[in-house]
């Protein structure tokens, strides 16, 4: 490869939202003798700080109009910025027309993304901040990235300016294309989140064809590398999507811990999913992405106490979501009898329960804690999508927020289930939506017995989980994901005393699962609502 040799950079255009560390750099461009144009909010600051600035209307002799919407849209500005500097063609046009050269583009964009967050933001407010001069200005540094730097981050200011110093006020060709590259990056990612914010827009304005968008774009900012992915022959990386406020573990703090793994991430994520159903005091213990124990109380030492009862062997290295902070009393259960998580997410952590976990041998250098801030039902993106990737495609759809509440159930059995039985089954309910399919779970009050996670076939699901839940099992009642093909798996969940169940129904053999049922005077409630998990 031909490694062309650059000229200093003599002019730069800076036209910058997000005005951070604006000044220094601007003040380190002119020390290196570098001519400054320049915008309106931005030359204003430049000039308020002292650093000598053009405007941008002066240099091309066509004053800013409509508010600021046109401004840098023109020949000089972009036939210096696109110019090949080694084609004569090129140089004579410039020389015709009286384009100067512009070396650096130092330019952000307008904060669409953070405009949207805001409650109540309207439609004009959202569209006014849709960047238009700014993106045709990076677009067109990075095209001319050959002759032209693109500083679209803040964070590279400070290296730009030392390359610069070190360089003879030159860039090297290996900078300028990997800001270019950062550049073409950040204007995807800009016009992905207007897309989906528009189309989302249609949408609730019932003016979309289809939930779904014709094109769908995904923009995530890379958070960290991984050591590997799922398996240690495989390479993985974590990226946050910018924009989003639901309270989660890709925007949780890191307080304490080894580096998060692939892995980690996704069982926290799942744990923090269920979590996300109870309003109260509620514990999930997760491991390999499904719930080994779960349980809601009147107080969270409780929740975790009950959750951890619910598979004590397989909670040994798992991870915990809470949806109360932390305490002590929690942390000191924690700790004791040689148990270990590997990752805790919580809204917070009370300082003495985090002193705790942070000293303990053994917890005090692994345990990853993870504080997400305040959540439950509510605090659920109902409008976002789930995105399943294929090889050569991906998947979409709308997340599965459904619940099943006393109303919409109905009872074919004979016999009807108790007031405590039913708030035992709507509770395994919420727990079965999160575990693989296919899934069984059994649980007494609010409290996990067992779970059969992932199985080929439900009555074997039905045999793990009453396998994990012991002698608890009587009494005990079972959900399940999805209907009962045979009579088969409820005949193996009443056997072992299993004395209520709740399906959805709809199998083309629910008159001979009632009747299995009614054989025996244990009650069936139907929820015509369907949960797979794949």
């Amino acid at each position: 490869m031909t490694i062309r040799p650059q000229a200093p950079v003599r002019r730069a255009l800076v036209s910058v939202s997000d005005k951070t560390g604006i000044v220094e750099f601007a003040r380190a461009l002119t020390g290196l003798g570098v001519s400054i144009l320049s915008t309106g909010g931005t030359y204003r600051a430049l000039r308020e700080a002292g650093v000598e600035a053009q405007e941008i209307s002066d240099y091309t002799g066509f004053p800013e109009i409509m508010h600021g919407r046109v401004k840098t849209l023109h020949p000089r500005v972009h036939g210096g910025i696109l110019a090949l500097r080694d084609e004569g063609s090129h140089r004579a046009a410039m020389a015709e027309h009286g384009i100067e050269g512009i070396d650096l583009v130092v330019v952000n964009l307008y904060p669409f993304e953070a405009t949207v967050a805001k409650e109540g933001v309207s439609r004009a407010e959202a569209v006014e901040q849709i960047d238009i001069g700014g993106p045709t200005m990076v677009r067109s540094a990075a095209k001319n990235h050959a002759h032209v730097g693109i500083v679209t981050d803040p964070a590279d200011y400070g290296r730009v300016a030392d390359e610069l110093k070190a360089a003879g006020g030159a860039l090297s060709e290996g900078l300028r294309r990997e800001l270019a590259l950062k550049a073409f990056q950040a204007t995807a990612r800009y016009d992905a989140a207007i897309s989906a914010w528009l189309h989302g827009q249609e949408v609730a304005d019932e003016r979309a064809d289809s939930r779904f968008p014709a094109s769908f774009a995904l923009a995530g900012l890379r958070a960290s590398e991984l050591r590997y992915g799922e398996n240690p022959h495989q390479q993985a990386a974590f990226y946050r999507l910018p924009g989003a406020t639901e309270p989660s573990v890709a925007g949780a703090e890191v307080l304490n811990g080894k580096t998060l793994s692939y892995n980690n991430l996704v069982d926290l994520d799942a744990a923090l999913g269920l979590a996300k159903e109870f309003a109260g005091p509620f514990v999930a213990v997760t491991k390999h992405n499904n719930p080994c124990g779960a349980a809601a109380a009147d107080t969270l030492e409780q929740a975790l106490e009950h959750a951890w009862a619910g598979d004590p062997l397989s909670a040994f290295g798992s991870v915990l979501a809470c949806t109360r902070p932390v305490n002590l009393a929690s942390a000191e259960f924690l700790v004791s009898e040689n148990r270990f998580v590997e990752a805790i997410v919580a809204p917070s952590f009370d300082d003495d329960a985090f002193e705790l976990l942070t000293k303990k041998p053994k917890w005090g250098k692994s345990v990853r804690l993870l504080a997400c801030g305040p959540f439950g039902p509510d605090a659920r993106d109902a409008e976002a999508l789930e995105m399943k990737p294929l090889v050569g495609g991906f998947l979409l759809q709308t997340r599965d927020l459904a619940a099943e509440t006393d109303a919409e159930l109905s009872t074919p059995t004979k016999a009807a289930p108790t007031d405590d039985q039913l708030a035992a089954l709507l509770f395994a309910a919420k727990v079965c939506k999160h575990v693989k399919s296919n899934a069984i779970v059994l649980a007494t009050g609010t409290r996990v017995l067992g779970v059969g996670a992932g199985q080929m076939s439900r009555v074997d699901a039905v045999r793990l989980a009453v396998h994990k839940a012991g002698d608890e099992v009587n009494g005990s009642v079972l959900a399940s994901d999805a209907f009962f093909p045979f009579p088969d798996g409820p005949e193996a969940a009443m056997e072992s005393g299993v004395a209520a169940l709740l399906q959805p129904g709809g199998s083309v053999r629910d008159d001979a699962v009632v009747e299995a049922c009614d054989a025996r005077g244990v009650p069936m409630v139907f929820t015509g609502l369907r949960h797979f998990r794949h």
